[in-house]
C-alpha cells in the first residue's frame, strides 16, 4: 500500500548521551506509509537509541525526526494516538491475568479493541485468566504485541517482536503483521533474526555504529555484493592450472589446501566456465557450492568494518535526505542542544510512563 508518503522521516539525527558519547551519528530515513521497514545492526549499533527517538522518548541532539508530519516529543499529543510501540520488555504487573493486563491498558486507550478480539489477533484467547507470571517468555512477548495493537495504530514500531517465541509463534506474528501491513498500517521493526528482515521488510537499514552503512529494498542492499563459488581442487591440480580467472567474472579469490572459495560478480558466467574447463579437462569439482550473496553475509561484512559502503547510499553523517524529505534545518525548537539531563540510556524505554502509545497523552 505504498503511496509515496513518507509517515516516518528522520534527517540528520544525532543523539548523544552524558559524557560526549554519540549513539547516534547522522542518521537518515524515511518510511512510506503501508510499508514495513526494518532497522538491523549489532548491540551497540544504535538501533534503539534510534526508535526512542521517532517514538518521542527523547529529542535529537542535532537534526529532526517527523512521525505522521509531527514532531513526536514536542507534539506527543497528536501522535501518541496514532501509534503503537513494543518494546523488548514490558514490564507487565505479574499478579494481574492476561485479561486484567488488556483491560488495564484498553482504559488508558482510544477507541482500544475488545479484549477479545486484542487476544485472538496474537493468539492468547486460550490464556485469558492466566497470570502474567505463569506466561512463558514467548506468551509475554505476544501480550506485549496486543498491547501495541490495542489502539489500531497507523504507524506501529516493534523492537525485537519475535524474541522468545518458537517457530510456529515467528511466523504467526509475521504472518500478523503482513495483514496489518496490507490494512496500511506502517511497521517499523528492529530484529537480530535476519530471516526476519528477509521475510517481511519492504525495505531496510543496517546500521553500523551510529550511522547508516547500507540502506534499500534487500534486493538492491544485496545486489553490490559478490557471490560466491567453492569447491576442492582435483588431485594433483593447483590454482594455476584453472582457466583466467577474470575474464569469468571473478574479483577475487582464497585458497586453503586443495580448497578454493571465488568471488564472482557475475554467478553463471563465472560457474558456466569453470564447468565447462572440468568438462574438458575430465576432473570432478568435489563438494561445488555456488551461491548469490545473502543479506547474512552482508550483514557481517558492514558489522566486521569489511564493507565501506553499499547501493542505496552509505551514510557519512551527512547523507542528502530525498527530495521532498524532512531537512535537518527544519529541526524542531531545542534540536542541537544536549539532551536532557537524566536521559534514559538505550534499553531503559520502558521505564518511561505511556512508552506504547496508542492513545495516551
Amino acid at each position: 500500500m505504498d503511496n509515496g508518503e513518507s509517515v516516518i522521516e528522520a534527517a540528520g539525527v544525532w543523539r548523544r548521551y552524558s559524557g560526549g558519547f554519540a549513539a547516534v551519528r547522522g542518521v537518515s530515513f524515511s518510511v512510506r506509509r503501508g510499508e514495513i521497514f526494518a532497522l538491523l545492526g549489532t548491540n551497540g549499533a544504535g538501533k534503539t537509541s534510534t526508535v526512542e527517538l521517532l517514538e518521542g522518548l527523547a529529542r535529537p541532539a542535532e537534526g529532526a525526526v517527523r512521525v505522521l508530519g509531527h514532531d513526536p516529543f514536542d507534539r506527543r499529543d497528536l501522535v501518541r494516538p496514532r501509534t503503537g510501540v513494543m518494546l523488548q520488555e514490558g514490564g507487565f504487573p505479574s499478579e494481574l491475568t492476561v485479561a486484567e493486563t488488556i483491560r488495564m491498558w484498553a482504559g488508558c486507550t482510544s477507541g482500544a479493541r475488545p479484549e477479545g478480539e486484542a487476544l485472538e489477533l496474537v493468539g492468547l484467547a486460550g490464556r485469558r485468566r492466566v497470570r502474567v507470571k505463569q506466561l512463558s517468555g514467548g506468551e509475554r512477548r505476544r501480550l506485549d504485541l496486543a498491547l501495541a495493537l490495542l489502539g489500531r495504530p497507523e504507524v506501529l514500531f516493534l523492537d525485537e517482536p519475535t524474541t522468545g517465541l518458537d517457530a510456529e509463534g515467528r511466523r504467526d506474528t509475521w504472518a500478523l503483521v503482513r495483514a496489518l501491513r496490507d490494512s496500511g498500517t506502517t511497521t517499523l521493526l528492529t530484529t537480530h533474526y535476519l530471516e526476519e528482515a528477509e521475510e517481511l521488510a519492504d525495505r531496510l537499514a543496517i546500521l553500523h555504529e551510529g550511522r547508516v552503512a547500507a540502506t534499500g529494498r534487500v534486493a538492491e542492499v544485496v545486489a553490490g555484493h559478490p557471490s560466491r563459488i567453492s569447491f576442492q581442487l582435483p588431485e594433483g591440480y593447483f590454482l594455476g592450472d584453472l582457466p583466467p580467472l577474470a575474464p569469468l567474472g571473478v574479483t577475487g579469490h582464497e585458497i586453503s589446501g586443495r580448497r578454493v572459495l571465488l568471488r564472482t560478480g557475475d554467478l553463471q558466467r563465472t560457474a558456466t566456465g569453470l564447468l565447462l574447463w572440468a568438462r574438458e579437462a575430465r576432473v570432478e569439482l568435489a563438494a561445488l557450492d555456488a551461491r548469490t550473496a545473502s543479506l547474512e553475509e552482508v550483514f557481517l561484512r558492514i558489522a566486521t568494518g569489511a564493507a565501506a559502503g553499499s547501493p542505496g547510499g552509505a551514510d557519512t553523517g551527512e547523507q542528502p535526505a530525498r527530495e521532498g524529505a524532512l531537512s535537518p534545518a527544519a529541526a524542531v525548537p531545542g534540536a542541537g542542544t544536549a539532551p536532557p539531563a537524566g536521559a534514559a540510556p538505550p534499553g531503559d524505554a520502558a521505564a518511561l510512563p505511556g512508552a506504547r502509545g496508542g492513545g495516551r497523552a
